[in-house]
């Protein structure tokens, strides 16, 4: 798909634009870092009044998302109140936070991130493209007219695994123009893959990473579903699944390379938990949007349609458990809709990050997550992992009588 302009909604509330359109009416719970002695995460609720510390309750957010009723069980707890919104906000950025004023962290931790990739079928040509430029943006416009003179620009009516996908594979096998994309874009086993340990994933405000080495990659933004152990989706969040093209253009066993690499998943800015106005049906309407903006003046929009995906998202859970057991819950990208084809630069030469863009996702219900493009190699390393956390709780004695 093409770049858009669609305009990005405007936010008229002025609280940074990172809310959703309805503000604080849904039940919007994340992950920040407080400061104190000992300093560490914390699993909060934002509320009109503030935000609000709910770690002696819940001391992960894994926790609070196996609980029956997660919106119900943040209703049913206080808290302790922290700071204002906007100043949680105001300190939530790439650098320089004010190290006595909370920020924000990505609001999963004990959970893996898995993806699901190729979902959305219109988007899956680019895919094949990569594969057959071998990562060589050079040559992806002529393979572009020869992949679409084909098999066209708009696979929407094809459902996975069914006879008419079936059919479009032998004439596509036919043409010698099958590609493993494709196997997963329209065949009967979706593609779902690991993106990022959980405490290892950035929230809303930090670097966004693509490694040094890349000379042709994009953003991929995402809704981001929060299920629990018994995979059950409670709630939704936004990402950016950064996609290293030419990487994963190369070899798709190099797909480990391309997806998880330092600072490269972006998860946040919350989680919007399902409740009486809020849930599954609204997400499978949902229009995600995107803006990069760089230094140099350059502007990309464009747009990701839940309703155009392939496959249910009800359907990417249970392929996801069809695997193994989760038993701490996983957070799952749905997919993108979104495969940049414009030229930044020189002709032929594709869409790639320069260092300093600034990636903004956003959606009516689930607000904005905005990120600065980083390498990833001068991203801050992530050293705070799962013994770290565990030591950070038990010394701050939210383990004493409370699960994990």
């Amino acid at each position: 798909m093409t770049a858009t302009t669609t305009a990005m909604p405007a936010r008229t509330d002025g609280l940074h634009q990172v809310l959703p359109q309805d503000g604080l009416a849904g039940t919007l719970v994340g992950r920040v870092w407080r400061p104190g002695t000992p300093a560490g995460p914390a699993v909060v609720v934002l509320r009109p009044d503030g935000v609000f510390d709910l770690s002696r309750h819940f001391p992960t957010m894994s926790t609070l998302l196996e609980a029956d009723d997660p919106a119900q069980a943040v209703r049913s707890v206080a808290g302790e109140y922290l700071c204002s919104i906007d100043a949680l906000l105001d300190n939530s950025k790439a650098e320089g936070q004010d190290a006595t004023v909370p920020w924000l962290l990505a609001p999963c931790d004990l959970q893996v991130v898995k993806a699901g990739g190729v979902t959305f079928a219109t988007s899956l040509i680019e895919r094949v493209i990569e594969e057959q430029a071998g990562g060589d943006p050079s040559r992806a416009e002529g393979l572009r007219s020869q992949v679409t003179s084909l098999i066209g620009t708009d696979l929407s009516d094809i459902r996975p695994g069914s006879a008419q996908a079936q059919a479009l594979k032998n004439l596509l096998q036919q043409k010698k123009l099958w590609s493993q994309y494709l196997e997963v874009g329209i065949g009967p086993d979706a593609e779902g893959f690991t993106k990022a340990p959980g405490v290892g994933s950035g929230g809303g405000g930090e670097g966004n990473g693509a490694p040094a080495r890349t000379a042709w990659n994009n953003p991929e933004p995402e809704v981001v579903l929060a299920v629990n152990s018994r995979g059950g989706i409670v709630g939704a969040a936004l990402g950016n699944d950064v996609n290293l093209r030419d990487i994963e253009g190369r070899s798709a066993l190099l797909l480990g390379k391309a997806k998880d690499n330092n600072a490269s998943c972006a998860i946040g800015p919350f989680i919007r938990l399902f409740d009486g106005h809020f849930g599954l049906d609204q997400l499978r309407r949902e229009t995600v949007h995107l803006q990069v903006t760089g230094d140099d003046g350059y502007t990309l929009r464009g747009i990701n349609t839940m309703a155009s995906i392939s496959r249910d998202p009800v359907d990417l859970v249970a392929q996801t458990l069809a695997c193994h057991q989760y038993p701490d819950g996983f957070m799952l990208f749905l997919g993108t809709l979104f495969a940049p084809t414009e030229d930044r630069d020189e002709p032929g030469g594709g869409f790639t990050h320069k260092l300093g863009d600034v990636v903004t996702i956003h959606s009516h219900w689930l607000g904005t997550l905005r990120n600065r493009v980083t390498h990833c190699e001068a991203a801050p390393p992530w050293r705070f992992g799962l013994r770290a956390l565990i030591g950070n709780l038990a010394d701050r004695g939210l383990l004493q009588g409370a699960r994990l």
